[in-house]
């Protein structure tokens, strides 16, 4: 009998830190936006201005659901787009002042869920641990 969790664990970790995630970001300060929205300003952040299909691959979302999110971002706010002037089919989109204390927020968020993933783990451990998830992605990735 094949007694294998590793999906299911993952499965379960995901939610489960999506909604302690999300407990962290609304115990620091009100923030103005969702996890996914702070996961886009974020890329942005650490890229800097990027073209709306590279973000997609980046966040592993179809451009519709990503669309929809930047969008939102704009109207807020909290991006700017413009058509790349080397290729008019491309849209690259930036962050405004106005994702900075936001983007804050959100890196408060991700340290104190970096410390929770790996408390009580080796450097070694946390090193191994994250090839093997690279390794399940990669999978993942080609068959999608």
């Amino acid at each position: 009998m094949n007694n294998k969790i590793g999906g299911l664990l993952i499965s379960k970790i995901n939610f489960l830190s999506g909604r302690l995630f999300t407990k962290i970001m609304k115990s620091t300060t009100k923030p103005n936006i969702n996890h996914a929205q702070g996961k886009i300003l974020f890329t942005l952040y650490k890229n800097n201005e990027m073209a709306i299909n590279d973000l997609c691959t980046e966040l592993s979302l179809s451009k519709s659901t990503l669309t929809g999110m930047l969008d939102r971002l704009y109207l807020n706010g909290y991006i700017s787009k413009q058509t790349s002037t080397t290729d008019k089919r491309i849209t690259l989109i930036s962050l405004t002042n106005k994702a900075i204390p936001e983007i804050n927020i959100y890196k408060e968020a991700v340290s104190k869920m970096e410390k929770t993933y790996y408390k009580d783990f080796t450097n070694e451990e946390i090193q191994q641990f994250e090839d093997y998830l690279k390794r399940v992605y990669k999978n993942l990735e080609e068959i999608d």
